[in-house]
């Protein structure tokens, strides 16, 4: 009968470790969770911009650089005929 006791013991010991495992299982994900939440509402609220967002606003500025370079040309070229 002692053995059959044993067995029962470790069986018991078993069911706790696997009941403790997916308990701590689930305060993980929880926690994985609240902390994704979080650094969401931590983000929005430094008003980041997007990738997306800084592509055009680079794209217009590189625009911009160019359109006044070649107003610069230009305006040399006038500025010139003029001193003629």
């Amino acid at each position: 009968m002692q053995g059959t006791g044993n067995n029962k013991f470790f069986d018991d010991i078993s069911k706790l470790m696997t009941n403790a495992m997916g308990v701590a299982q689930g305060a993980r994900t929880e926690a994985e969770t609240a902390m994704k939440g979080w650094m969401d509402r931590w983000l929005a609220d430094r008003d980041f911009v997007t990738r997306e967002e800084f592509d055009a606003v680079r794209a217009m500025a590189q625009k911009a650089r160019e359109e006044n370079e070649a107003l610069s040309a230009r305006l040399a070229t006038l500025e010139e005929k003029l001193a003629k």
